[in-house]
């Protein structure tokens, strides 16, 4: 029994594998992602491959996978997975489906917050003796703002409670999710069309895979149909948003902030054109990626892992 781990996991949930079936059968290396000939060694003898979100189990690196019988993502989304060629190949593909669910409704509820305030940047130009008070009294307050989201799945619904006690109004678009679902009524979220969501919120917070029906689904036209000042954060997938579109509505002032923590290319190159963009925040992917989530969804993985393999 062999397993190969190509991306960061918890420890613990590592010495788990490794006590179930010995040091020698479990290949852990952080970094082996992007070392692709190293990677494709590695995976060619391996019964189990777990796997991130920058591994793409697809194409020669599948082809590759001849022994493997699960694939553990450490995570949710499935956009790097040939879901349909590893069903054809009888392989097993399991996600950690809810275990991140927190870290991301919290950073989507962070960030909403401080970009809405738009006072917590200013740490540079305070502790240069600057004292910019005048232009950063006008910050609002999150009670009251209507938060939008565009899906309502798991973490979409964890998103609506936290904010719900926070008294922010809470509406959603999510046409797979019928009107008569309970999590409707039971968090008092009202369910809207999509073009209410983007004209109505102050907040608009994405929860949606990339698709063809979700690319560029904020483009410049609905960025623009957006209340002037309104936030846009982006947790999910790059390329659901225009990246072009978000900096000119962020350097006109139409868009009033954003978090974007997925892009269309990631790593970001350096210099792609957001430098001189304010009240911003960009981050590594790593909304749904805390020291609790990484805990739940590096034992959940190699608990399903073992399920499968044992």
């Amino acid at each position: 029994m062999r397993i190969v781990i190509s991306e960061f996991m918890d420890e613990a949930a590592v010495d788990t594998l490794r006590q179930r079936f010995g040091a020698a059968a479990v290949h852990y290396d952080a970094n082996l992602v992007d070392h692709p000939a190293a990677l494709a060694t590695a995976v060619a003898d391996c019964d189990a491959l777990i796997v991130r979100n920058r591994t793409q189990v697809r194409g020669a690196l599948l082809d590759t996978c001849a022994k493997v019988r699960v694939i553990g993502r450490l995570g949710v989304g499935l956009d790097n997975i040939d879901v349909a060629a590893c069903d054809a190949r009888a392989i097993r593909v399991i996600p950690a489906t809810g275990a991140n669910a927190l870290a991301v409704a919290e950073y989507v509820i962070g960030t909403a917050m401080l970009l809405r305030r738009a006072s917590y940047l200013s740490t540079g130009e305070v502790s240069d003796g600057k004292w910019p008070r005048n232009r950063l009294s006008a910050g609002r307050e999150t009670a009251g703002a209507v938060m939008g989201l565009i899906g309502f799945g798991s973490i979409g619904q964890l998103t609506a409670r936290l904010a719900s006690a926070l008294g922010m109004q809470v509406i959603a678009y999510d046409p797979a999710l019928p009107a008569k679902h309970p999590a409707w009524q039971e968090i008092g979220v009202r369910r809207a069309s999509l073009d209410e969501v983007t004209v109505d919120a102050d907040v608009i917070s994405l929860h949606v895979p990339l698709l063809d029906a979700t690319r560029n689904l904020f483009d410049a036209g609905r960025i623009a149909a957006m209340k002037r000042g309104a936030v846009l954060i982006n947790t999910s997938r790059g390329g659901i948003v225009d990246e072009g579109a978000a900096v000119a509505a962020l350097r006109s002032g139409a868009l009033g902030g954003a978090a974007l923590d997925v892009f269309e290319q990631e790593p970001l190159p350096a210099m792609a054109g957001w430098t001189g963009c304010t009240n911003l925040i960009l981050t590594p992917h790593i909304a749904g990626v805390s020291f609790e989530a990484n805990v739940r969804v590096s034992s959940m993985i190699a608990a399903a892992v073992i399920d499968v393999l044992q």
